[in-house]
């Protein structure tokens, strides 16, 4: 389930008049909206605030002839300048006179959907704070960045909101009588991402001007009040699936690393008296094999053999061709590190080398050796590796299960691996790593297995991303 999808969707209900349904006996819009501009009159009259300059040459009344979307009886239309009594912005102190304490000043990167977050919030000091006075922010404002790449993040402001300073990227909308979580709300919508007119080319902004213009569909203030529980309400819900998703994804990714626990240590499947022991594959690899001990004193599964990596792989690992080698009139590409992985297979990389130096077999298993330290693929063709990789081919067999086994193997090889700049382990780590090996013939019910489990469990996955 697209749960972003699923909360937009919610709030373009709400301003639509389409959450909750309408009550005839609500006092009408258009009775609010009078009273908000009563109030407005009000508060010039005692010079709280300045009447705006466009605003006095305009009719009192305005028109809305062609409405953005039809709204239910009872609605009204009006500008988000007519229902605020201050739409500004905020400044920064002169060479960010910050203090270590003081008045909380707040940045575009302190503004988010879900409220005021307070990680590296900057302070001002009382005497810088008066000559900030037209910054100050009040309970129950809502806030807006108005620029760059969080243009659109918004919050309210809550009740127990003491005092606050915003900076120029931030804008402070005052709503008069109109619930502040219904503005939050409507600036949240896609309509109001559709409608802004943002300016700029370099860094975008949404100007006062085109802001206080922008139209707003207003409902009957008891209708905002069941409209904003009726989002809280929703809004749990689509949390809680979230975390149920979140939750249930961990879940998956926890049982896929038991499935290849219990592989690795012959549990995922029965063994046959009847396969060819391991210690058969390893002397036909090499005659001169010796067992080693497998340094946990467990008993091993019947037909399993302890040894070495490089006792069942050829291990080579990668070397970047000179820069002047590097040109794309060459069959072979030319891989460095992870950047080319899926989840199983290798992408097609568009480097390719005309004088190729550490070449891999088709289906060998690829392994970072460096930033990440670990992680593996598998290769279909012929490739060049640079240093951030290791091709390990199977001597014999497939190599699908090398494929599961090296991934339970990545801890260990992070705990061996050594660096600074970025963590890298060597080939001599790689070939001395120890394993226990099945026989061939159960390698393959292992991978069967793996990748039938895998396979319900990828379903699952992908229905929770629907």
């Amino acid at each position: 389930m697209d749960t972003k999808a699923l909360r937009q969707k919610i709030l373009d209900l709400a301003i639509h008049g389409k959450l909750v349904p309408q009550d005839p006996n609500d006092e009408p819009a258009s009775v609010l909206l009078e009273r908000i501009k009563a109030e407005k009159e009000q508060l010039i009259k005692e010079g709280k605030i300045k009447r705006s300059k466009k605003s006095a040459k305009t009719s009192d009344t305005p028109h809305y002839e062609n409405v953005p979307f039809e709204v239910p009886e009872g609605w009204v239309w009006a500008t988000i300048e007519e229902v605020c009594s201050k739409i500004g912005s905020g400044s920064t102190p002169k060479g960010s006179n910050y203090s270590e304490m003081g008045i909380p000043f707040f940045r575009s990167q302190n503004v988010y959907n879900e409220g005021l977050v307070y990680d590296d919030i900057k302070f001002i000091s009382e005497e810088v704070h008066k000559h900030m006075n037209g910054t100050e922010v009040l309970a129950n404002d809502v806030l807006l960045n108005i620029t760059g790449g969080s243009l659109g993040r918004c919050a309210v402001v809550p009740a127990s909101f003491v005092r606050g300073n915003v900076s120029q990227h931030v804008c402070i909308l005052r709503p008069i009588i109109i619930k502040p979580k219904y503005l939050h709300a409507f600036i949240l919508s896609s309509f109001f991402v559709k409608t802004m007119k943002i300016t700029g080319s370099g860094r975008e902004g949404l100007p006062k001007y085109n802001l206080e213009r922008m139209a707003l569909p207003i409902p009957p203030i008891r209708e905002q009040e069941r409209i904003i529980k009726e989002i809280n309400r929703w809004l749990r819900i689509v949390d809680d699936i979230e975390f149920n998703k979140n939750d249930l994804s961990a879940t998956i990714n926890e049982t896929k690393s038991k499935i290849l626990y219990l592989a690795i240590h012959g549990k995922l499947v029965p063994q046959d008296p009847n396969d060819e022991p391991a210690i058969e594959l390893l002397k036909r690899i090499n005659p001169d094999f010796t067992p080693c001990d497998n340094g946990h004193n467990e008993k091993l599964p019947q037909g399993w053999m302890c040894c070495q990596l490089s006792n069942v792989l050829k291990i080579t690992m990668g070397q970047s061709p000179k820069g002047d080698s590097l040109n794309n009139n060459s069959g072979i590409e030319f891989h460095q590190g992870k950047i080319c992985f899926s989840d199983k297979y290798l992408q097609k990389s568009e480097i390719l080398t005309d004088e190729p130096i550490k070449i891999t077999e088709p289906n060998s298993v690829l392994l970072c050796v460096r930033a990440p330290v670990g992680v593996v693929n598998i290769t279909k063709t012929r490739i060049c590796i640079g240093r951030g990789l290791c091709s390990l081919s199977p001597f014999e067999g497939n190599s699908d299960f090398y494929f599961y086994l090296l991934q339970t193997l990545q801890d260990s090889f992070e705990n061996q691996s050594t660096g600074t700049t970025f963590k890298a382990i060597s080939g001599e780590i790689i070939k001395n790593e120890k394993i226990i090996l099945p026989p061939l013939a159960e390698q393959k019910r292992i991978v069967h297995k793996i990748e039938e489990l895998f396979s319900v469990l990828d379903n699952i996955q992908n229905a929770l991303e629907v």
